[in-house]
């Protein structure tokens, strides 16, 4: 096992498949030479797989998406960087009508294996047009895959999984964790399925569903609780598209009390879609109804440390949330 944050986890990830396997290539803006895009997150590749496997685009990302459908159609597994979530929206032309509908369109014949990386979500003080969570905008496309991992052990087995996947696969890193995050990751070869949700802590009086960094918030006010004798089951979406049917609505029936938490809008949001499954396949099985805590329904969230805080859900409200559910 090494320490590693969530950051190094990803760049060890796809580190390892450049070198397992040649077909694998990775591009966007700053994604070569030394910087290794705007997080570093490709520090390192250039230097060892040569600027023919890992190199820059312009600033275009309708094109960054267009270059990849061009080689995963050629036999190449391409890793596509988009800088920030929020800068796939001209690129969503490229991505829904070609990457995700090829396989389909040509009786399998034809594949796009293409992992585009979506560096998404706030707390770093980016503000407009660098914060925004877009992963609804391609929720509900079937032939894509659309997956977030909560944790260093996930980043690098998940990020594997996605290279090594024939259909597109778009990779939601949340920004927060990148260097907030630092566990034991396994040095030796591994993946994790990016088909399943996962109980991260069992419980059972409420249960806690969400993704990303509102996840480590649900985690900690789960031991805070567990000290006046609230046991919170807690778990993590993962594969935000296709669900994980089955775990959800087995966790929703478990306790018969449940919170979706997003960073999100509430409008909208993935959870929305949780909570219409639980209600369709657990409705019976339910103690109390379905709770939602998320960002407001606002258009994004301002540069202002002040106006930023006042979007994001915090570590004081999902407790409250939690302990609300839980005396209901």
């Amino acid at each position: 096992m090494v320490q590693m944050t969530y950051l190094e986890a990803i760049n060890k990830g796809i580190e390892e498949e450049m070198t397992r396997d040649k077909k694998v290539v990775i591009f966007g803006e700053d994604v070569g030479g030394v910087k290794g895009g705007v997080f570093g997150a490709t520090q390192g590749l250039a230097a060892k797989f040569g600027d023919e496997r890992c190199f820059n685009t312009p600033l275009t990302e309708g094109e960054i998406a267009g270059i990849a459908n061009g080689l995963g159609l050629i036999g190449y597994r391409a890793i596509g960087e988009f800088q920030f979530a929020d800068y796939m929206l001209p690129a969503v032309n490229q991505i829904l009508s070609e990457t995700a509908k090829m396989r389909y369109r040509t009786k399998g014949d034809w594949t796009t294996p293409i992992v585009f990386r979506a560096p998404y979500g706030g707390g770093v003080r980016g503000g407009f047009y660098h914060s925004q969570s877009t992963e609804k905008v391609f929720f509900g496309q079937p032939g894509l895959r659309i997956v977030t991992p909560s944790n260093p052990y996930d980043a690098k087995g998940m990020i594997k999984a996605a290279i090594r996947s024939d259909d597109p696969v778009i990779f939601y890193e949340h920004k927060r964790l990148y260097r907030l995050l630092k566990a034991d990751v396994p040095e030796e070869d591994y993946v994790v399925s990016i088909d399943k949700a996962q109980v991260v802590r069992e419980g059972s009086d409420i249960t806690v569903i969400g993704y990303g960094m509102v996840l480590q918030h649900a985690l900690k006010a789960a031991e805070e609780l567990a000290k006046d004798g609230i046991d919170a089951e807690v778990v993590d979406v993962r594969s935000i598209y296709p669900l994980d049917k089955e775990t959800l609505v087995e966790a929703a029936k478990k306790t018969g009390k449940v919170l979706l938490i997003t960073e999100d809008n509430k409008e909208g949001s993935i959870m929305s879609e949780i909570a219409a499954i639980i209600s369709e396949e657990a409705l019976f099985d339910l103690d109390a109804p379905i709770q939602r805590l998320a960002g407001p329904d606002v258009p994004s969230m301002g540069y202002a440390l002040s106006l930023e805080r006042e979007f994001l859900v915090n570590e004081e409200q999902v407790l409250e949330a939690m302990r609300e559910l839980a005396e209901y």
